[in-house]
């Protein structure tokens, strides 16, 4: 997520200077005044992406001793229930490997320093993680990251055992990231049977993928998928069959949930445009560089429609008064194609720590929530990440706890999914 937000920028044909990007005359009039703000709703999703890519959250580099990861998960969740949270969204699936004992793919680099060395002494830390969260009343989604394999050619741990190594017909190497060819059937079916494993031995709250399906373009270079194309392209362009690999894998797993434990959710958190309005009279009033339909390969609209899904999180990273991407104009555009699914935005509270002027401006994360608040077709928000928490950025988390999340809420009820059975609470 947070580090190919530096390719969408890149991607801007005319960049925003540091003073264009607090202009606020691009603000649509009925938001300008946000002194009646909206009370805060009895039910609201309130969630946390917490990533274990390259330890970005948790656990913390080199921290491989199992009693201190889970001090410091502990300490993090109990950070963000005070805040008013009450979902994290935690990463354990980052390139092909595993944050628990998976009978498919090796533990993790970044939770024991080595690929496929299991912690010592063992725990299983996704089981660890969904009862920490429970405990406190707060959901677990489980977050996958759907095609990634090799974070790194250059760098990475790769085990002996890792499926790049046990079937590399299934890879493509694209920069320098290895990546399962989602044009593969049979790719698609390791990733699905990844999926359902986890359904049905955790009690996850939700399945949850971000945006990397087809991945970022890189300048100059063409996705290598040609061969995989020629087998399974049927005709189609290949814009058109690489969108028809991406709603195949997603309509697999979906089926997959819903044959395993019918009420676990499935959500997706895509980039944050699906199309400019120049390039489709239905897309958003934006000039984004890259956009989910044509760029990576992701059409969020059909998939919604559908009811393929049960939740989007866009990643709105942009500041209200954006001059490419403004987030009231993409929040009242993702409102709109809501399609009966909940919808919950994605805010980038780590751009605090970047130098862009309006995020240091105190009132743009409240802002923000009394935007969206305004919807009743959007039911909340999720935060990136976890550890931009720690220093309490602009005071928000005063905010939240004194103002905006001071009266908790419950996690909104999706009325076209089955009841948790007792058994399984």
């Amino acid at each position: 997520m947070k580090h190919l937000l530096t390719t969408f920028f890149l991607a801007l044909a005319a960049a925003a200077t540091a003073q264009d990007t607090t202009r606020v005359d691009s603000v649509p009039a009925s938001f300008a005044d946000t002194s009646a703000s909206p009370a805060a709703p009895a039910y609201e999703f309130r969630g946390v992406w917490m990533a274990s890519v390259d330890n970005i959250d948790w656990p913390a580099r080199g921290q491989y001793n199992p009693d201190s990861q889970r001090i410091d998960f502990r300490r993090q969740l109990d950070l963000h229930k005070a805040n008013g949270m009450n979902a994290v969204v935690v990463q354990v699936r980052p390139a092909a490997d595993a944050f628990y004992p998976s009978p498919y793919e090796p533990w993790s680099q970044w939770l024991t320093g080595q690929q496929g060395r299991p912690p010592v002494p063992f725990y299983d830390p996704m089981q660890f993680g969904i009862e920490e969260a429970h405990k406190r009343g707060m959901e677990y989604h489980a977050w996958l990251n759907p095609y990634r394999a090799v974070f790194s050619t250059r760098s990475s741990s790769i085990a002996p055992a890792h499926v790049t190594r046990l079937h590399p017909e299934w890879f493509v190497t694209y920069g320098s990231t290895r990546y399962f060819d989602p044009g593969n059937p049979e790719a698609q079916q390791w990733v699905v049977n990844v999926v359902k494993d986890i359904v049905e031995r955790y009690d996850v709250d939700a399945i949850h993928m971000d945006d990397y399906f087809y991945p970022y373009r890189i300048a100059g270079k063409e996705f290598p998928d040609s061969a995989s194309y020629r087998l399974y392209g049927n005709g189609l362009t290949k814009d058109a069959w690489r969108r028809s690999n991406t709603d195949s894998i997603i309509t697999k797993i979906g089926r997959a949930i819903r044959a395993t434990k019918p009420w676990v959710k499935f959500g997706i958190s895509p980039f944050g445009v699906w199309r400019n309005k120049s390039q489709d009279p239905e897309g958003s009033n934006t000039q984004a560089g890259v956009t989910n339909y044509d760029d990576l390969y992701a059409d969020i609209l059909l998939w919604l429609r559908e009811g393929w899904i049960d939740y989007v999180t866009p990643q709105i990273y942009w500041e209200i008064g954006h001059p490419r991407a403004e987030y009231a104009t993409l929040v009242d555009w993702w409102a709109k194609h809501a399609y009966g699914r909940h919808v919950y935005i994605g805010h980038g509270i780590y751009r605090f720590y970047e130098k862009a002027p309006a995020w240091h401006r105190k009132d743009q994360i409240p802002r923000q929530i009394e935007i969206l608040r305004r919807y009743p077709e959007i039911q909340g928000s999720v935060y990136f990440s976890s550890k931009s928490f720690e220093r309490n950025p602009n005071g928000w988390n005063d905010t939240l706890r004194l103002n905006h999340y001071r009266l908790p809420a419950e996690v909104p009820p999706m009325p076209w999914l089955p009841a948790r059975p007792k058994a399984a609470q």
